[in-house]
């Protein structure tokens, strides 16, 4: 069985066309842990001044990526090799979503390679032929239209979710404001509507300040929205035009 640390999927580009699109399929693979990029025949050559700086700071994979004659070079030390493409092409194979393949990469052992082809055409017959699976997004049908980079990320996000990629701290949500803080508010809302006429009929008074409580109550304001809402509120008090000194 594989281990976290050793079934990285390689990611094989074959006969990518633009620098530009290597750059940003290299940026989608380190957003999720994925360095190790191959590239079959790109068609402008390597290295690609282009790749830099779409890559927008995944410098690391660029520097990194081999150059294959083959595709079958390029995969030659691997396993378990999964073709991308939205068609079968006459290649009778397995088909996966994205979410299969990443499990089955996680769950085999040995290397496992997921290959991309060009952006106009795809991947062909012959380059599909050595693939163990084809890797298929269950995608619109009235518009299948990935760029590279998309699927790239895709098949990445996938198999990241095998490893428990490290979340972004989230903002530490303060507790809500003690319940003297809240009827604080609630009464400076009442002595500002008094003043106003708003508690009338008197008739229905009580169910209004009732309905005001319960929407007052509701949010579990903290004190430092509590103490924003009162300056609110001392400002609406303060006659018009009159400024604090």
């Amino acid at each position: 069985m594989s281990t976290a640390t050793d079934n990285k999927p390689v990611i094989v580009l074959v006969r990518p066309q633009l620098g530009e699109n290597i750059g940003k399929a290299a940026r989608a693979m380190l957003n999720f842990g994925l360095t190790e990029m191959r590239l079959v025949a790109p068609r402008d050559g390597w290295p690609n001044p282009s790749a830099g700086p779409a890559a927008a700071g995944a410098d690391i994979v660029l520097e990194r990526a081999e150059v294959f004659e083959t595709l079958a070079d390029a995969v030659a030390d691997c396993a378990h090799v999964y073709a991308t493409t939205v068609r079968k092409r006459g290649v009778t194979k397995p088909v996966l979503t994205p979410e299969e393949a990443a499990q089955a990469v996680h769950r085999e052992t040995g290397r496992s390679a997921i290959v991309f082809g060009p952006e106009r055409s795809g991947l062909e017959t012959e380059d599909v032929a050595l693939a163990r699976a084809i890797v298929t997004v269950p995608i619109n049908p009235e518009f299948g239209s990935l760029n590279l980079a998309q699927a790239v990320i895709l098949c990445a996000y996938e198999w990241s979710k095998g490893v428990g990629l490290v979340q972004p701290p989230t903002e530490e949500l303060l507790p809500p404001a003690p319940q003297e803080e809240l009827e604080g508010l609630i009464g400076h809302f009442e002595a500002l509507l008094e003043d106003r006429e708003y508690f009338f009929p008197a008739s229905r008074a009580g169910a209004t300040r009732r309905t005001l409580r319960s929407v007052l109550t509701k949010p579990g304001w903290n004190h430092l929205e509590l103490r924003t809402l009162r300056g609110v509120l001392s400002s609406l008090e303060r006659p018009s035009g009159s400024r604090r000194r």
